[in-house]
């Protein structure tokens, strides 16, 4: 059983930051991922970012690698979105996913994740 508790949502002005958090509560994850997805109206829910909790090795979608950084603090449960040089094209609604096994095509796509956050809301503005 995993619950996963999101913050840092918000209003931010094109080229601004934002951190994400993602608090896990429950078993502990060992050899698994979590992940950061985002979501438009409309559209599906896309792959951002994941982290292995063991390994640390991440992964990053094209449209935001060299902008966003996952991390993680595995003394807190608690896994981190730093977003930077924010774009409106990144305003979307953004979830935490928890417990992902490999192999890749799982850790990077919504149907490898079997704990969803409730999502939190970030508006990037022009």
């Amino acid at each position: 059983q995993v619950q996963l508790v999101e913050s840092g949502g918000g209003l931010v002005q094109a080229g601004g930051s934002l951190r994400l958090s993602c608090a896990a509560s429950g078993r502990t994850f060992s050899s698994t991922f979590m992940a950061w997805f985002r979501q438009t109206p409309g559209k599906e829910r896309d792959f951002v970012a994941a982290i292995g909790w063991k390994s640390g090795n991440t992964y990053y979608a094209d449209s935001v690698k060299g902008r966003f950084t996952i991390s993680k603090d595995n003394a807190k449960n608690t896994v981190y979105l730093q977003m930077n040089s924010l774009e409106p094209e990144d305003t979307a609604v953004y979830y935490c996913a928890a417990d992902a096994k490999p192999p890749i095509v799982r850790v990077t796509s919504r149907s490898g994740y079997d704990y969803w956050g409730q999502g939190t809301q970030v508006t990037v503005s022009s």
